[in-house]
């Protein structure tokens, strides 16, 4: 996880360039368009950064816009916290200004639009990363009453947000038994959903695909095997699991492939 020190009071956003660490780029307290669908044909998205404080590479290409020398380039967009530690970054490319006006939210401050790439800035991403911003993601069973599109982003949010969640907190040591609630698992998803939470609490990650569930399983994310699987409610998960998936040269139910997973990497599952 990329840090830039702390923002100040409002500030949700930083950005610092990728090319060199000490080239911060500023803060900013919105960032409306990061998590929307892709503003153009060619793929880059129209972010409107509002009450932004410009500086470094990013400041340079204020005076500039409509000209090569508006493209600042590439940077890490890092989310804060409410006191102003990151939370998570994405890496954004070809970062350009394209408009300049002056901000409601403060004298010093412009409102900057800009262009950029961002491949894993996911739609619907931004109420998990408020959630974790605000500390109310807090309880379990938050992300049960999820659209489906919007489970895949509640992973990718667990995903970027990992390091900050577990604040260096070791895994779980080996022996450990955890219990998955196979009650709101619908689809493969939701699974991932499940197991991030029955491993690493409310918003965690364990995988948001089969490879990186194995990834996981070998170690340092939440979990040591060997340990013990606990699959509650695992019948009606069964058949909402029935999609058949390649698994080498074999297709194999997801239910029964992921069992298989499970099995050769140390973990027993009880299926109740």
């Amino acid at each position: 996880m990329r840090t830039s020190g702390r923002g100040g009071e409002g500030q949700k956003y930083a950005l610092t360039s990728d090319e060199d660490d000490r080239d911060f780029w500023g803060f900013a307290q919105e960032a409306e368009g990061l998590f929307t669908p892709l503003s153009d044909e060619e793929g880059a998205r129209r972010v409107h950064l509002a009450g932004c404080f410009p500086q470094g590479g990013l400041l340079r290409c204020v005076d500039h816009v409509g000209s090569r020398r508006a493209v600042a380039g590439n940077a890490w967009f890092e989310l804060l916290d409410g006191d102003g530690a990151a939370m998570g970054s994405y890496f954004v490319g070809e970062v350009t200004v394209i408009d300049v006006k002056p901000s409601a939210g403060g004298a010093s401050l412009v409102d900057l639009t800009v262009t950029l790439w961002c491949e894993n800035a996911l739609p619907g991403a931004e109420r998990p990363w408020e959630l974790v911003r605000t500390g109310l993601l807090n309880h379990t069973g938050m992300w049960h009453e999820l659209a489906p599109e919007d489970r895949h982003a509640w992973l990718s949010v667990a995903l970027w947000s990992r390091e900050y969640h577990r604040q260096g907190k070791p895994d779980a040591p080996a022996g450990q038994v955890f219990t998955l609630d196979g009650r709101h698992i619908v689809d493969e998803d939701s699974f991932y959903c499940a197991i991030g939470e029955a491993i690493n609490g409310p918003g965690g990650y364990f995988g948001w695909n089969l490879d990186a569930l194995d990834d996981c399983l070998r170690g340092g994310w939440g979990a040591t095997t060997p340990f013990t699987l606990h699959w509650d409610f695992s019948a009606e998960a069964r058949t909402r699991l029935a999609e058949r998936v390649p698994a080498g040269d074999r297709e194999l139910v997801l239910f029964d492939l992921l069992l298989e997973i499970f099995e050769e990497r140390g973990v027993s599952v009880i299926l109740r």
